[in-house]
């Protein structure tokens, strides 16, 4: 038992999270990260639902919404 627990003491999560401002970091730096993970992943994700909607044209009021709002993002873009 006594050998497990060294084994585990010398984990490196463990030689991580031994000192308070370095789990700290740590976590300040996993809490950045997962922040613009979720930013990043929601804007492609819509983005990319958004221009699949604007392809369709067989459903003409979601084709027609879908436009409206591809061509206000390229109005945007383009400063208008």
């Amino acid at each position: 038992m006594r050998k497990e627990v060294e084994r585990l003491n010398r984990h490196r999560f463990f030689r991580i999270h031994d000192r308070f401002w370095t789990m700290l970091w740590h976590a300040l730096a996993r809490g950045l990260m997962m922040g613009l993970g979720t930013v990043v992943g929601a804007t492609v994700l819509l983005s990319t639902l958004v221009w699949a909607l604007s392809q369709i044209e067989l459903l003409p009021i979601v084709g027609e919404w879908a436009r409206e709002i591809s061509d206000i993002v390229q109005s945007d873009r383009n400063g208008n």
